[in-house]
C-alpha cells in the first residue's frame, strides 16, 4: 500500500505489465488443468495445491530481490507488478477452489467474497485508490506506514523460512514436480519473450521477470486450509520451491536479465 500510494502511475507501462502477467498466469493455469484432465486420477484437493504451486508467487522474495537489485525504484515497480499479479493469481486460485475445493457449488458471491477479503488485494486496491485520487499518504501517515512496510519484508522472509518442512517433501514428489515445472520452466521464458515483443522498459521487465521466477506463496497454505485444499501437499510444494529458488532464480537472472 505504501509503495503504490506514493507512486504516480501515469506514464508507467502498466498495460504491458498487466498483459504479460495475464497471459503467463492464464496459460499456466491452462497447462495445469489440461494435465489434470489427461493425467488420470488425482484427488481434487491435491490438484488445488498443484494449481496454486504453478500460479502463485512469493511476494516477499520478489519484492526483496527487486529492492536489492534496483533500489527504491525497483521496489516501487515491484509493488505495481505485485498488485496485478496478486489480483490475477487470487482470481484464478479461488476459481480453482470453486471447481475442485470447498467452494464447489457455493455460488458466485462466495467466490467474489473470498477474493475481496484477500489482504494483498485489499492493500493494492487501497494503494491504487490513494495514488489515482492524488490523496497519497498525507502527513505522518506516510512515515507510520513506511515503518510497518519496512518490517513486513524481513518478517515475511523469516516466516517463509520457519514454515519449511523438509520431512514432508519425499511423500509429495509428483505434485511438487508438476507445479515446479510450470512455475520455474514455463513462466520465466514466456514472460521474457512477451516483454521483448511488447518492448517493455528494462526496469518493468526486470520486476515482471523476478515475480515470474519466484517460488509459490506461503499464503497458498492458508488458502488451502480455508477452502478445502490438500494442506500437506501445499506445504511440501512451498518448501521445495522455496529451496529450489535459491538455484533457479540466479540462473534465470543471468540468462534473462
Amino acid at each position: 500500500m505504501h509503495s503504490l500510494a506514493r507512486q504516480n502511475l501515469d506514464g508507467l507501462p502498466w498495460s504491458g505489465i498487466l498483459a504479460i502477467l495475464a497471459i503467463c498466469l492464464s496459460s499456466s493455469a491452462t497447462v495445469l488443468v489440461v494435465w489434470y484432465r489427461t493425467r488420470g486420477p488425482v484427488e481434487a484437493a491435491t490438484f488445488t495445491s498443484i494449481f496454486q504451486g504453478g500460479v502463485r508467487f512469493n511476494t516477499y522474495i520478489a519484492l526483496a530481490v527487486s529492492q536489492a537489485f534496483y533500489g527504491a525504484d525497483g521496489l516501487a515497480m515491484g509493488a505495481v507488478v505485485a498488485g496485478f499479479f496478486s489480483l490475477i493469481a487470487n482470481l484464478l486460485c479461488v476459481a480453482a477452489f470453486a471447481v475442485w475445493g470447498r467452494l464447489r457449488g457455493s455460488g458466485v458471491f462466495s467466490v467474489l467474497r473470498a477474493v475481496a477479503l484477500n489482504p494483498l488485494i485489499i492493500a493494492c486496491t487501497l494503494g491504487w485508490f490513494l495514488s489515482l485520487t492524488g490523496v497519497g499518504l498525507p502527513g505522518v501517515t506516510a512515515d507510520v506506514v513506511e515503518i510497518i512496510g519496512r518490517a513486513a519484508l524481513p518478517l515475511g522472509l523469516l516466516a517463509v523460512g520457519a514454515a519449511l518442512r523438509l520431512s514432508a517433501v519425499p511423500g509429495h514428489l509428483g505434485p511438487i514436480g508438476v507445479s515446479s515445472l510450470v512455475q520455474f520452466l514455463w513462466r520465466p521464458p514466456l514472460g521474457a519473450a512477451l516483454a521483448a515483443m511488447l518492448g517493455l522498459a528494462p526496469l518493468a521487465t526486470a520486476a515482471v521477470l523476478l515475480a515470474l521466477m519466484a517460488p509459490t506463496a506461503p499464503s497458498g497454505y492458508i488458502l488451502a486450509r480455508q477452502l478445502g485444499g490438500d494442506t500437506e501437499t501445499m506445504a511440501s510444494i512451498i518448501t521445495f520451491q522455496t529451496l529450489l529458488a535459491f538455484v533457479v532464480m540466479p540462473i534465470w537472472t543471468v540468462l534473462l536479465l
